[in-house]
């Protein structure tokens, strides 16, 4: 009983702890717990999984909402008659400049090449290529983020509002006009998809 309710106390110190991080700053935290974090990520989940130690993600890496870090290969379990004490485990290696959507898993010995794409709810379990796009369950290549960036241009040449102000040297985001801008996208976008809306 004294063991539960210090197991109970201590998860509640770390959740705790894990609220004090935004997704800009949790990268602290999770190089605390022994992940390897580059500069410049965007962080959502505040966990790694059970073994944070054998994750290595790279700079300017944005990881969704309800992505999961599996490290240890769980199958093995039906072996323990056998081998009481097996375990198995694998690292996940994220390089730079990737973006791993929202509900992804991402399964041990797996490394997302730079300049990937995940897509939302796709199961990683084999090697991504640099430059893949990859969804699915089991996720697979769609193709690459440099055919990908240019329909991105094109969408955003005509879905950005016409009227939006953005200071030389400022992004989309840090512009002193964001809300503003929010508002005009708002209204752009909404008169621009009139007809899918109704």
């Amino acid at each position: 009983m004294l063991g539960r309710i210090r197991g109970f106390i201590e998860e509640a110190k770390t959740a705790y702890e894990r609220r004090k991080y935004s997704p800009t700053t949790v990268a602290e935290y999770l190089r605390r717990q022994g992940a390897q974090v580059g500069e410049n990520c965007f962080i959502v989940p505040k966990r790694l999984g059970t073994e944070p130690y054998l994750v290595k993600i790279g700079n300017h890496v944005g990881i969704a909402a309800g992505v999961i870090f599996i490290t240890h290969d769980g199958g093995s379990w039906i072996f323990r008659d056998e081998v009481p004490d097996m375990q198995v485990f694998g690292p996940i290696v994220i390089e730079d400049n990737c973006i791993i959507g929202a509900n992804a898993v991402l399964f041990p010995n797996v490394r997302i090449g730079e300049n990937s794409i995940v897509g939302a709810g796709s199961v990683v379990i084999s090697d991504v290529p640099a430059n893949t796009i990859v969804m699915g369950i089991p996720a697979r290549s769609f193709g690459s983020t440099e055919k990908y960036k240019q329909k991105c241009i094109e969408r955003w040449l005509a879905q950005r509002p016409p009227d939006a102000l953005i200071e030389p040297g400022e992004t989309w985001w840090n512009s002193r006009h964001f809300h503003e801008n929010r508002r005009k996208l708002r209204r752009h976008l909404t008169e621009l998809f009139r007809d899918q809306l109704r």
